[in-house]
């Protein structure tokens, strides 16, 4: 099901009402900047600013700017949302500003401005998300729903509607050949397909009907199309998957055929590849231009201080696609036969002192930006792991290998959500996988960089589980 309202109309509307909004506050916020800060007296070119300001942060907003018209949005996702509209937004203005004659503030001055700004927008876009889901919990806003069908999937759906939220539906039933018992305790049952005209006699005010019937009553389903169509009735059909796919599906078309995904890959597509690689590459070679020699002499000299032996230690993982590669690490622990084995543990005989503090700042894992930039590794992505757990826990978790869809990182969505560090039972392991999936179906730039501000983040604070 969509996430977002039915009525295109109300979508667009909600969709420009925001940006208009978002525009007032900022020119407000800067008009305001201008004359308490006593920084711009004239008038005309104050007005030449923000006109140009207007107009980039349309065009850089105008078609993904704005996620309020979606039914379900958290606070988390609209900031999100906002700081990537005035970091692209301000990369414009600066390109602007750089490329033609205007005046404009100083650029700290300029920074103080966006920040303010960025917060100004943000609260306004979370008031407006409070206004819009009271005035869908509203009665007289609610889409009336009926299903026809009643396995699984109708329920699932049911529980996904009926849940206190802002989606807006309300369940007058469903309709079935017979009734199901569980379903029937939390759904009213109005009686067969063929009752359907008569029954919604009385319910005049249907919105829409979710059909979930298998194929061999495609008579009866083309009867039900057909009564919708003729009574102003929204027909949506549900696959029938749920008795051997227990997953959400996505609905991709090739030409004009229609088939479902399991997973939505962003990263299956070239140009997002091409985006990442491009921002591993620009990351990875800088940093291994800049700080890493100094790094790598400073470890250098202390391991070889403090331990016998190499001073990188190489290890095969399992990385894209089940492809095996070797990961480069600064060597934590003595040399030692269960190395390929043995996960590390948080009193593990085998570390040194040094190797301790290494690791629970995370200095151990730096050499994998070399992995990076050899193609091997992303900077985010599932950890690697290596080969014996692939092997051992791919018979354990039916998706395991499905994390191996896209390049290991060296940091991830699970390792910065308390997946990390030793997994003593199956259920750790099985909470890193969703994790590592979850970040395969949602991937995106902004992701990336929030992913890479909180291992940053929790290095600076301290990880109980970086051992």
């Amino acid at each position: 099901m969509s996430n977002t309202i039915h009525s295109p109309h109300e979508n667009k509307l909600l969709k420009v009402s925001v940006l208009l909004g978002d525009l007032i506050i900022i020119n407000l916020l800067y008009w305001l900047f201008c004359c308490v800060l006593k920084y711009d007296t004239d008038i005309d070119a104050m007005r030449q600013t923000m006109v140009v300001g207007s107009i980039v942060y349309l065009a850089c907003t105008i078609d993904y700017g704005v996620v309020l018209h979606h039914r379900k949005v958290s606070n988390h996702q609209i900031i999100m949302r906002v700081m990537q509209n005035f970091f692209v937004s301000a990369i414009g203005c600066l390109l602007m500003f750089a490329i033609g004659d205007f005046q404009h503030m100083p650029l700290f001055r300029m920074i103080e401005f966006w920040m303010t700004a960025f917060v100004g927008v943000s609260i306004f876009r979370i008031i407006t998300r409070q206004v819009v889901a009271a005035w869908r919990r509203m009665p007289k806003h609610a889409h009336n729903v009926v299903f026809v069908g009643s396995n699984s999937n109708v329920r699932n759906m049911y529980r996904q509607m009926a849940t206190p939220n802002d989606l807006g539906f309300n369940v007058l039933g469903y309709f079935d050949h017979q009734p199901n018992e569980k379903f029937s305790e939390l759904c009213t049952y109005l009686g067969t397909p063929q009752d359907m005209p008569e029954v919604l006699k009385e319910h005049s005010n249907v919105h829409e009907l979710y059909c979930c019937q298998p194929s061999r009553f495609s008579e009866e389903i083309l009867e039900v199309i057909h009564y919708c169509e003729h009574h102003f009735i929204h027909f949506y059909s549900m696959p029938n998957v749920s008795n051997y796919l227990h997953h959400r599906m996505h609905l991709k078309v090739l030409g004009d055929v229609p088939y479902l995904s399991i997973y939505n890959e962003p990263l299956s597509l070239i140009e997002n590849r091409l985006i990442k690689r491009t921002f591993d590459v620009v990351v990875s070679l800088t940093f291994l231009c800049t700080l890493f020699p100094i790094i790598l002499a400073v470890v250098a000299i202390v391991t070889k201080t403090t331990m016998p032996g190499p001073l990188f230690f190489r290890q095969k993982r399992t990385g894209l696609n089940g492809k095996e590669f070797y990961c480069l690490k600064f060597r934590s622990m003595k040399v030692n036969k269960d190395a390929d084995k043995l996960q590390a543990t948080k009193n593990d005989p085998r570390k040194t002192k040094w190797g301790n503090i290494m690791r629970k700042t995370n200095i151990d894992e730096l050499p994998q930006f070399i992995n990076v930039l050899l193609g091997q590794m992303s900077i985010v992505g599932p950890r690697p792991h290596m080969v014996k757990h692939t092997n051992d826990y791919s018979k354990l978790i039916d998706n395991y290998m499905v994390r191996h869809y896209i390049k290991p990182g060296i940091t991830g969505w699970s390792q910065v959500n308390g997946f990390r560090g030793e997994t003593k039972y199956l259920s750790q392991m099985e909470g890193r996988v969703a994790g590592d999936i979850w970040y395969l179906e949602h991937w995106s730039v902004w992701l990336d960089i929030y992913i890479m501000y909180k291992t940053v983040a929790n290095v600076i604070v301290g990880d109980k589980q970086a051992f």
